[in-house]
């Protein structure tokens, strides 16, 4: 009889469920797939604010239409939509088409639009070791500093936080790219959502900003929490990367943008990644600079 799956306990062990968890095939038909003009892509990191802006966008084609059992089904994973048995090429729930990428510039499919969110690297590695611990590993054995220090600022993977956000960053100025800044969408939000109804196209009256701003709100996405759990990529995929069934991984963590618990050793250690990953490739000197290049107006 075969034992149950168990949750890794170990980096190694990690990153051999993460191998696993999608497919190649599923990865180069994502590369692949040719979008449309009108079509729009939702690009940032990992925990940099995806979920927030998929809720955004969708809600504003739809005037806040809620009718998913999870975002995903409404606005796809183009990198593993195939393994979810969703056809990017399709049709959606409304005009523009959305799509969720977590690519850097330079692997993203060309042709469509880009929403881009940066956020800083301090709260995106919490919030990513948050996300990930009791899911896709055990908290037990792989603690928040051994993970930031082995995992996430060594870029495991090879599409790493800093190349990520140097590529987008160096677009910023393109017309079909949206650049925007997380801690801007915590303060000024009617005024973010506004602005990406513009930039998809849409001139929605004000009761539909008023709706979409609303449901893009802490609260109501935390007492929404289940349609924004990543419960349909569980579902299809937890099983053939060997993990239990029990995970969580519920993305409406605790609605504050700068919350921090990490100490200076590990402060300075992102700090040197910024340098050796986006400073001496030309991009910004530190987040704060990056935050002052995209100023909301």
């Amino acid at each position: 009889m075969n034992a149950p799956p168990r949750r890794p306990t170990t980096l190694a062990g990690y990153r051999r469920v993460s191998a696993r968890y999608t497919t190649a095939e599923a990865m180069q038909r994502g590369l692949a797939f040719r979008p449309r003009p009108s079509d729009v892509f939702i690009a940032t990191y990992a925990k940099a604010g995806t979920t927030w802006m998929q809720q955004i966008v969708h809600g504003l084609r739809t005037s806040g239409a809620m009718d998913f059992a999870e975002i995903t089904e409404a606005v796809p994973w183009i990198e593993v939509a195939h393994d979810l048995g969703i056809d990017p090429g399709a049709e959606q729930a409304a005009w523009p088409r959305a799509f969720k990428t977590h690519l850097a510039w330079h692997d993203v499919p060309k042709g469509g639009r880009y929403i881009v969110v940066f956020r800083d690297p301090q709260a995106v590695a919490v919030s990513l070791y948050r996300f990930l611990a009791g899911w896709m590993f055990d908290p037990e054995g792989i603690s928040l500093a051994t993970f930031l220090r082995q995992e996430f600022a060594a870029g495991s993977g090879g599409d790493d936080y800093w190349r990520n956000t140097l590529s987008w960053w160096q677009v910023r100025e393109r017309q079909d790219v949206l650049p925007l800044i997380y801690e801007d969408m915590d303060a000024r939000l009617p005024q973010v959502v506004a602005r990406v109804a513009r930039f998809i196209g849409l001139r929605p009256p004000p009761q539909v900003l008023e709706t979409a701003t609303r449901q893009a709100r802490f609260a109501f996405m935390k007492a929404h929490a289940g349609r924004f759990d990543d419960n349909l990529l569980r579902r299809h995929r937890d099983r053939a990367a060997g993990l239990p069934d029990d995970g969580e991984s519920n993305k409406v963590a605790n609605g504050r943008s700068g919350e921090r618990r990490l100490g200076d050793d590990l402060l300075r250690l992102l700090a040197r990644c910024w340098q050796d990953g986006i400073a001496r490739h030309g991009g910004p000197a530190d987040y704060a600079a990056l935050r002052r290049s995209i100023a909301m107006p």
